[in-house]
């Protein structure tokens, strides 16, 4: 192969892959499905707080979410 054909073979050959990313996105019909309650980052936030408080007053520790450890649990 001479050099300007290896040039011209990367330049189509990552035409095509930044090319194939173009029609990625979510069209308007497909809104209603993000929009649901179980698409949300955190569904339910009534219930994760208070998982965290448990969590905070048996491990005096918060943020992590970790489920490692013990604690006594005397509260």
């Amino acid at each position: 192969m001479k050099p300007y054909q290896k040039k011209f073979f990367l330049l189509l050959v990552l035409f095509a892959f930044f090319s194939g990313c173009a029609g990625m996105g979510v069209k308007p019909w497909e809104h209603d499905l993000l929009a649901e309650k179980g698409m949300e980052l955190d569904p339910n936030p009534i219930q994760s707080s208070f998982d965290d408080h448990i969590y905070f007053s048996k491990e005096a520790s918060s943020g992590g979410r970790s489920y490692s450890g013990g604690g006594c649990g005397c509260n």
